[in-house]
């Protein structure tokens, strides 16, 4: 088994969280553009849009990673979210609503988790970079998206690895997205060749893919599209619906 002692740290190999959204690909891309040799981490938690993972994988073959892995770990065992349990995912909320709270589709500490996984992965492969697309502008006000998470994730994880005390790890979590817009992301992942066609946003989607357009992740993807002046490569259900009308 290759370890981080055997393999020497190793600047230019990167850690990347894929969820298969449009801000994970566009993290993708850009740490592609930087010379990082990726290594794409995505999960399978027990989320009740398991689809994304076809598109994370979708995405890892389009943008290219050295591996690409998917950790399987089941949070619907404490549920406590809409995205893991037999919780209505609201839908219709208008951008008023999502800047007050923090919506039932939180997960409990996900990122925290998921941060977690990829700390481990960075140590055995000698890296010192991990990539993650949170945001703290558009987004539904989730506390593991925020600046202070990531800085004080960055500081106890430099305390918590061998690689770390010994002097062979100086970890940085890498936010590239963390002060722009959505429409900003979608502006920055299309300059990098993005094909947005092939993520997947929705927190509800339909057996065979479809979004629904209506819940907080896909009014936030449609308005940074909207404001780009350009349309969205996805269909949405909600579409469908209206055009049979």
């Amino acid at each position: 088994m290759t370890t981080a002692s055997s393999v020497g740290l190793d600047p230019k190999r990167a850690v990347v969280l894929l969820s298969g959204g449009l801000d994970s690909a566009t993290v993708l891309a850009i740490s592609r553009s930087l010379g990082y040799e990726v290594y794409a981490l995505s999960f399978s938690y027990g989320q009740r849009h398991i689809l994304e993972l076809e598109a994370a994988a979708r995405v890892a073959a389009s943008i290219g990673v050295a591996q690409h892995r998917i950790a399987k770990i089941d949070l619907r065992i404490f549920g406590g979210s809409a995205l893991t349990d037999e919780i209505e995912v609201p839908k219709g909320r208008s951008a008023g609503e999502m800047r007050h709270g923090i919506p039932i589709t939180y997960v409990p500490a996900r990122n925290t988790i998921f941060l977690s996984f990829a700390l481990a992965w960075a140590e055995v492969l000698g890296s010192s970079d991990i990539f993650i697309g949170v945001n703290a502008l558009d987004y539904s006000g989730y506390p593991d998206c925020r600046p202070e998470f990531i800085e004080a994730f960055e500081k106890m994880a430099n305390l918590a690895t061998k690689a770390g005390v010994e002097g062979r790890q100086a970890l940085k979590i890498h936010t590239p997205l963390i002060a722009l817009t959505k429409a900003e992301i979608i502006r920055r992942g299309i300059e990098l060749g993005v094909d947005f066609a092939l993520t997947s946003s929705c927190y509800d989607p339909s057996t065979s893919g479809e979004p629904c357009g209506e819940c907080d992740s896909c009014l936030l993807r449609r308005k940074g599209f909207r404001e780009n002046g350009i349309e969205d490569p996805l269909r949405y259900r909600r579409a469908e619906d209206e055009a049979q009308r």
